[in-house]
């Protein structure tokens, strides 16, 4: 059996259990290691050291399928990095109490994601994006590519559509950019989905992503969605829109469920993900027609296309993203404030994403 984090549980039915070696191999002390739902309902696995030196594939195998694993201390035979991630108990610190709104299940999870990025398979050749963003709000744009700029684990190009705007609007944050950016103006007129069409038409990078002029984006968000679509093995991949930041409120809520009180998971084969967050290669881009040359729902009438042309699409983990919300009339997507406090099952004042995001 392949484990993968596609069905990772984000709230645990049981405590941690021991991984030990024996017999040549690691093994769970208790659930079959093959058995994917026993694995899903712990809350993680304490690691039982050897005294002699062992081969760490099998922690290896877990860590990338993001088991939460843990260790009190680490033999001097284990490398640095995974000893160093191994025994930071921090995510430990926080009692679960089996809701939505447990914080300890949210450090478990970003926990469970350092462990899938270390234990991710290295590529010889960082693979390029080109990163797709139309925008009309020039003083949006030096924080766009500062974000795009700090990407880990992937090389990536701009592809900016100016939408209404000049580029001289633009020209500081532009050329301030180390990233190679090219862009099109396009008048205020044109719909929003052609901008970004005209955008991507010169795209040259092995995926194509959309990116949002006003969210947050942490540094391995574009890595952690090709990591994604290499285990899922998606057309189609973008993460949970979880985390919101309120403007006006100066409030950050996450969401784990839809306003109709159904779940809203992560790891799941789905027909929704966060708009500013679609990522794919750029032949299965072409292959379902770019983007739909509508004026707004161009994220949602895009993944209705291509889930039309077969593709298959993945929602990954949602802990590397944060959308600016506010008021309604500034987003083609337009739901009042009030709604996204309706939703939330945590709230903090201030801008509080994930600890992934690595936010000042």
């Amino acid at each position: 059996m392949s484990l993968t984090p596609c069905g990772y549980a984000r709230t645990p039915e049981k405590g941690l259990a021991r991984l030990v070696w024996r017999a040549g191999a690691w093994v769970v002390d208790g659930p079959d290691d093959s058995d994917e739902a026993a694995l899903r309902a712990l809350r993680g696995l304490e690691i039982a050291w050897p005294r002699q030196e062992v081969p760490l594939d099998g922690i290896m195998r877990l860590a990338a399928a993001g088991v939460p694993l843990t260790a009190a201390d680490a033999p001097a035979w284990v490398p640095a990095g995974p000893a160093a991630l191994l025994t930071d108990r921090a995510w430990l610190a926080h009692e679960p109490d089996g809701t939505a709104r447990c914080l300890a299940d949210l450090r478990r999870e970003e926990h469970s994601i350092r462990l899938r990025r270390l234990a991710a398979p290295r590529h010889p050749a960082e693979p390029l994006v080109s990163v797709v963003m139309a925008t009309k709000r020039p003083e949006f744009v030096a924080s766009a590519l500062s974000q795009m700029a700090r990407q880990r684990g992937v090389r990536a190009e701009v592809l900016l559509g100016l939408h209404g705007i000049a580029f001289e609007q633009v020209r500081e944050a532009v050329e301030g950019c180390p990233l190679p950016v090219r862009w099109v103006e396009a008048d205020a007129g044109v719909p929003f989905g052609e901008v970004l069409n005209r955008a991507a038409a010169s795209a040259g990078g092995d995926y194509l992503t959309k990116w949002d002029d006003d969210d947050w984006y942490g540094p391995d968000h574009l890595s952690d969605l090709l990591l994604a679509a290499a285990y899922s093995g998606a057309d189609v991949v973008g993460v949970a829109g979880e985390f919101f930041y309120l403007e006006p409120l100066n409030l950050t809520i996450r969401r784990t469920t839809f306003a109709s009180g159904a779940s809203y998971p992560s790891e799941v084969w789905a027909d929704h993900v966060a708009g500013g967050t679609i990522v794919l290669s750029r032949e299965k881009f072409r292959e379902i027609g770019g983007f739909p040359a509508l004026r707004e729902a161009v994220d949602r009438e895009f993944l209705k296309a291509a889930a039309a042309a077969g593709a298959r699409i993945y929602r990954t983990h949602g802990l590397g993203y944060v959308l600016r919300r506010g008021l309604s009339a500034q987003h083609t997507w337009r739901l009042p404030l009030a709604h996204f406090v309706k939703v939330a099952a945590n709230q903090w004042h201030g801008f509080r994403p994930s600890l992934l995001m690595e936010a000042a």
